[in-house]
C-alpha cells in the first residue's frame, strides 16, 4: 500500500485503481457491482448519469486547454463539404466545387493568425475548428503551415466525425453533447470567423450572434467570408424591416473578402 502524501487526507483515485487490478479473482470481485464507479462504463452511460456526463464533457477540455496554456482562441466555422481546390472535381455538386476558393482563404487566414499568435508566445488567438473536413480541415492545416498549434472539437456523428490529420493531437477533443461543444467554441473566443456552410454553420453563426446580442457573451468580431453567399441565403434587411431584429443588430458582424482583411479587423478590434 502506498503512503498517503503529506497534506492529502485521502488516497488518490489512481492508487485505488491500481490496487483494484490486484484484487483476488472471486465471484464477488468479478461482479459488476464491485467495479469502482468511475471505472464502470455501464454505470457511467446510464440515463440517470447524464448530468455527470455533461459535467465531465465540460471539465475535460477545459482542464486540458488550461494545462496547455490556451488563453484565447479564434473560432473558425464553415462547411464540412467544401473541397480543397485540388479535390474540387470530386465535389458532390458544381456549387460546392465553385466554393473551393474558400478552402484556400480559410487556410491562409489560419496561417496568418497563427503566425501572429506565435509572435506573441502562442497562447492567444489559437485557431479552433470543429476538427472535421472542409473549411475545418483548412483552418487546422493553415495553423500547421505556420508551425503552430490548433484545436479540434469533434463530435460523434453518423458521418464526418473523424478528426482531420492537422489538428494538434493533444488538443483534439471528442464530444457527445452538442451543447457542451458549443460552449467550448465560445468560452475562449477572441473572434468568430465564419465561411459558407450548411445547417451546422448557420446554427453556430446564429448561436454566436444571439449570445452577443443578448449580452450573454462579450462582444467579439464576427466576420463572414463570402458576402454574396451570406446575402443570398439570409435576407438580413428583411429581418430589420419585419422588426424581428433592429438595424443596430446588423453591426454585430462584418462581411470580409480576404484573409488579410479579416486579420486586420481582428487586430483593429484588439487595439481598440
Amino acid at each position: 500500500m502506498h503512503d498517503i502524501p503529506r497534506g492529502h487526507p485521502f488516497r488518490d483515485s489512481p492508487e485505488d485503481v491500481e490496487a483494484a487490478r490486484h484484487s483476488p479473482d472471486t465471484p464477488q470481485t468479478r461482479s459488476t457491482a464491485y467495479r469502482l464507479a468511475f471505472q464502470d462504463d455501464d454505470f457511467l452511460t446510464r440515463r440517470e448519469l447524464r448530468p455527470v456526463r455533461l459535467q465531465l464533457e465540460l471539465l475535460k477540455p477545459e482542464l486540458e486547454l488550461d494545462a496547455h496554456g490556451i488563453v484565447s482562441t479564434v473560432v473558425l466555422f464553415g462547411g464540412a463539404r467544401i473541397p480543397a481546390p485540388g479535390r474540387a472535381a470530386d465535389a458532390a455538386s458544381p456549387g460546392l466545387a465553385a466554393m473551393a476558393a474558400h478552402y484556400d482563404e480559410a487556410r491562409r487566414f489560419a496561417r496568418l493568425m497563427t503566425e501572429k499568435s506565435l509572435a506573441g508566445g502562442g497562447h492567444e488567438h489559437v485557431i479552433v475548428t470543429g476538427g472535421g473536413p472542409g473549411v475545418m480541415e483548412a483552418g487546422n492545416l493553415g495553423a500547421a503551415d505556420a508551425g503552430g498549434r490548433s484545436i479540434g472539437l469533434n463530435i460523434v456523428l453518423p458521418h464526418e466525425q473523424a478528426p482531420n490529420g492537422h489538428v494538434t493531437p493533444e488538443l483534439c477533443f471528442n464530444f457527445h453533447y452538442f451543447a457542451i461543444r458549443k460552449m467550448h467554441f465560445l468560452m475562449r473566443a477572441a473572434a468568430v470567423v465564419v465561411f459558407p456552410g450548411g445547417f451546422g454553420t448557420l446554427d453556430e453563426l446564429f448561436e454566436s450572434l444571439t449570445l452577443i446580442q443578448t449580452g450573454r457573451m462579450r462582444p467579439v468580431p464576427v466576420l463572414l467570408f463570402g458576402e454574396a453567399f451570406w446575402r443570398r441565403v439570409i435576407d438580413w434587411d428583411a429581418l430589420v424591416e419585419a422588426g424581428t431584429i433592429s438595424a443596430t443588430d446588423l453591426q454585430l458582424f462584418r462581411f470580409v473578402g480576404t484573409a488579410a482583411e479579416a486579420v486586420a479587423l481582428i487586430e483593429g478590434w484588439d487595439a481598440g
